[in-house]
């Protein structure tokens, strides 16, 4: 029987969302018309921010961009911002979106590399506790220069690979033939146990691997892409980044890869499952013999792949241009040395990155409304009302605890753009600077003037305020930086490549579950959230 038209709208809308997610997006869609007319757009405000969380928090169950956006949509016409607001909020992150765009993509094309680097690490490295932290490592280190998505996706990539390989042997499959690798009817009786062992060996690593972007992601400029947008506001360069907030990032680096090691010693939150040794056999064979496949012309593609990346590397530090457009570089050397020359192969490359990019100027949508109704306004002020360490350990906490229930980006602009300008305004009180506050702050943060610089034509008592003021806004700015990026480990929701690894085909073949992954994070949640919180405390 054919479905009505209130029965195909029903289905269509939000497609295979969840009934009661479809009915309470609804909800919130005719909620906020009510509240903005009764309430009036403060509390309709608060209530669109809680709402858009909601979307954030539910992205297993539904892509936040088609939920969240009809939010944003509605707002627009609620006139609770306008679309002026919108473009202006995005031009000024125009930076983050290229980053998003062209960065992710041109690590794409550097894919063969790192898989190789991982594989060697998965199949060569005997000791589990020698893997973990070089995994971690690993992961840290790359997610530092590169994207953190794309750190992750190729991690997931090996570990799918050698996973399908041992699976289909321990099947009696051959590798051409069709297999369900979450069925396990096919499984021989004697390997059973082993891939039971197998795949907490490969959680354990996955977890240690996501972890580890994160830790190299609170290190540099383009390791998240709130970095990028706190280090805009603030005018700070890839070393300027790197040098502010390297008291805190440098003890949760070597707290999280003692965290690492201490977990697996000790086999405690269901880590220190080991790699059984005919597994190990097996998957080096098969190594070798994909090495052996890729002759010269491999050879010679892994090669250029890794000097990019030295070329990407230097580039970033001296900050030869803007990250999107070192990204677009990456992109042309490597197609161009490569032999990428098909559009159709080209475009693959953008497909990770778009969707969040769509996202993001949704969050700047959401973003705008907060400061068109000032609705951050009463929390900004409290916590600027403390004083001295309080006050960044204050920030430190409220970002944490925001960022692990929802998206550490979105905290993190909302976080930055209110506290500059409060910061404005101070600037704009001291006597005797012959500019507006606003004037100041953009030659204070301008990346090619020096402060004291821009303070030099300044009487010397109205400089050192200046200056004293930025110095505590730079404080403040490590201090969302580092609450977006560290506590946010906490659940899939604060980190996207955690959500990213929650919703890959390897999650499900592997036995990874939205409270498995929440337990396996636990003890890096504790131990680094706690030192980013003394290293604020004590060391900023």
């Amino acid at each position: 029987m054919q479905p009505s038209m209130l029965q195909s709208f029903g289905s269509n809308f939000l497609g295979a969302a969840p009934k009661w997610y479809k009915l309470l997006i609804l909800f919130f869609l005719v909620l906020n018309p009510c509240l903005m007319f009764t309430a009036g757009p403060f509390i309709a405000g608060w209530a669109l921010i809680a709402e858009f969380i909601f979307t954030l928090a539910m992205a297993l169950k539904c892509y936040p961009l088609p939920a969240g956006g009809l939010l944003a949509f509605e707002a627009v016409f609620l006139k609770m911002t306008s679309t002026e607001t919108i473009y202006h909020e995005a031009i000024k992150n125009f930076e983050v979106i290229l980053l998003l765009i062209f960065m992710v993509a041109g690590i794409y094309f550097m894919k063969d590399f790192l898989q190789f680097t991982f594989t060697r690490i998965l199949v060569r490295v005997q000791s589990k506790i020698t893997i973990s932290v070089l995994f971690c490592l690993a992961g840290a280190v790359l997610s530092a220069f590169l994207d953190a998505l794309t750190v992750t996706a190729v991690i997931i990539a090996v570990a799918y690979g050698f996973y399908n390989i041992y699976h289909r042997f321990a099947s009696g499959k051959s590798l051409q033939s069709d297999h369900d690798l979450c069925n396990d009817q096919a499984v021989v009786e004697k390997n059973r146990e082993d891939l039971k062992e197998f795949r907490a060996f490969l959680r354990n690593l996955m977890m240690h691997g996501a972890v580890g972007t994160a830790l190299g992601g609170v290190c540099t400029l383009v390791g998240e892409p709130q970095n990028l947008l706190i280090g805009g506001e603030m005018g700070w360069h890839f070393i300027e980044f790197f040098l502010e907030v390297m008291p805190v990032s440098l003890p949760v680096l070597a707290t999280g890869l003692i965290t690492c090691v201490t977990v697996e010693y000790f086999h405690l939150f269901t880590y220190g499952a080991k790699l059984p040794g005919n597994i190990r056999s097996h998957l080096l064979e098969t190594a070798i013999q994909m090495e052996e496949k890729q002759g010269n012309k491999g050879k010679v593609k892994l090669i250029i792949q890794a000097m990019t990346g030295i070329w990407l590397v230097v580039a970033l530090a001296f900050h030869l241009a803007a990250v999107g457009i070192v990204g677009l570089s990456v992109i042309i050397l490597l197609t161009a040395m490569n032999g990428v020359i098909e559009e159709h192969h080209l475009g693959k490359a953008f497909e990770e990155a778009l969707p969040f990019t769509a996202l993001l100027v949704v969050f700047f949508s959401v973003v705008a409304v907060i400061h068109d109704q000032g609705l951050f306004h009463p929390i900004i002020s409290f916590v600027l009302s403390l004083h001295g360490q309080t006050q960044l350990a204050a920030y430190y906490i409220a970002n944490g605890l925001l960022s692990a229930i929802s998206d550490n980006v979105f905290v993190a602009t909302v976080y930055i753009s209110e506290t500059k300008i409060h910061f404005v305004k101070l600037l704009g009180a001291i006597p005797d600077i012959g500019m507006t506050g606003q004037a100041l702050m953009d030659k204070l943060t301008d990346p090619h003037i020096a402060r004291v610089d821009a303070v030099a034509g300044l009487p010397q008592a109205a400089a050192t305020q200046a200056l004293d003021i930025m110095r505590n806004l730079d404080k403040l700015a490590v201090a969302i930086n580092t609450g977006t990026n560290i506590p946010s480990v906490a659940t899939p929701n604060g980190q996207a490549a955690f959500l990213f690894l929650l919703t890959s085909a390897l999650a499900p073949v592997i036995r990874l579950s939205y409270g498995r992954m929440v337990l396996l994070a636990l003890p890096y949640t504790i131990t680094m959230s706690i030192m980013g919180l003394v290293a604020v405390n004590y060391f900023l």
